[in-house]
């Protein structure tokens, strides 16, 4: 819950007088991390553009009449005086503000008090010619999401994984959105983990690439690329694994902040991490193959090697050996003088 208007520091206080804001922060500039800022309720959004202190205003007055009404935040990258002020506004625990100035988060599901705290890593697929030359293939960014009962804040770390697509979506939806904030937590969950499937699928595409050079008669296969997809590999389990356990931890432990229906939401959202963890262990599996068979190969190829130097010093030995004999200093030398071995 909001601590109150009366909580806001001077300084915001005073912004809060103001007509809301009507020119959209830069995501992109250094001094304004907030990307978006909307009030919604009973399921849809309210018309205009706000600051975040304009729509912690706006909330109150909205629930003092009795309406449900919450305000979603979106920030990228902010620093931490940034992020202190937002965190003052809504009773943030000073570790979950620390956690999403500095990123670099495990996946994971917190609990403070009545604040949820969900992390989510999101992978992009970095297009290519071909996977010989890649240099990287997946790169990855953050996502942390605050949801307490009448507030949603996502906190964003890369240059991928906006939620505009998502926002969209929800501002079409109006039925979902009356669900209230953990709603959008499970659309953007969603969102994420969809995505998963789409990268899992395209590195998939990557990896018969490299199987058709494998097995391919006279090719010459790399292992460096094998090694590439290896660990962008490992790097995608990273984001997908721990997922489980925080999927797991909604449904039993957080009945009393996230209804049945979406808890219902976010039982198929758990399906899908689980399918595109299954995928990543079996890439995992596939990729060891290769390496394995691309050893073979060049053990195989040494084995050749060995043979034709093999062929090459017997043939040689003949002529050494025979150079060896006849170089020698006979005095009379054998084959040429009848006697020549024998006499003294």
């Amino acid at each position: 819950m909001f601590q109150g208007f009366d909580a806001l520091p001077e300084s915001l206080r005073t912004v809060a007088r103001s007509r809301p804001q009507h020119v959209h922060p830069t995501p992109s500039s250094p001094a304004q991390a907030l990307v978006d800022c909307g009030v919604y309720v009973d399921g849809r959004r309210m018309p205009g553009k706000y600051a975040y202190t304009d729509a912690v205003r706006e909330v109150r007055e909205r629930e003092l009449e009795g309406e449900q009404a919450f305000v979603w935040i979106g920030l990228h990258e902010p620093n931490h005086h940034q992020m202190q002020d937002v965190a003052d506004v809504f009773g943030l625990h000073p570790l979950a503000v620390e956690d999403a100035v500095h990123a670099h988060q495990r996946p994971k599901l917190e609990r403070y008090d009545e604040t949820l705290v969900l992390v989510l890593k999101t992978v992009n697929y970095v297009p290519h010619d071909s996977v010989v030359l890649a240099r990287e293939i997946v790169e990855t960014g953050e996502i942390m999401i605050f949801v307490g009962d009448d507030f949603v804040i996502t906190v964003r770390h890369g240059e991928h994984g906006g939620l505009s697509d998502v926002r969209n979506r929800m501002d079409a939806d109006p039925q979902h959105l009356r669900l209230g904030p953990y709603a959008v937590m499970h659309a953007i969950a969603d969102y994420v983990v969809d995505h998963y499937l789409a990268v899992t699928s395209l590195i998939e595409t990557d990896i018969d690439s490299i199987e058709e050079v494998a097995f391919a008669p006279g090719s010459k296969l790399d292992v460096e690329p094998i090694y590439l997809l290896k660990r962008e590999v490992l790097e995608l389990r990273r984001c997908v694994n721990p997922l489980s356990a925080a999927f797991q931890r909604m449904q039993t432990e957080n009945k009393d902040l996230i209804s049945k229906e979406v808890r219902r939401y976010l039982r198929d959202v758990a399906d899908h991490q689980t399918e595109a963890a299954e995928q990543i262990a079996s890439y995992d599996d596939m990729l060891n193959s290769l390496i394995q068979a691309a050893l073979a190969r060049v053990g195989m190829q040494q084995n050749m090697d060995m043979r034709k130097i093999s062929a090459w010093a017997g043939i040689i030995a003949v002529p050494t050996m025979i150079a060896g004999i006849y170089g020698m200093n006979f005095h009379f030398m054998p084959e040429l003088d009848p006697g020549g071995v024998t006499r003294r």
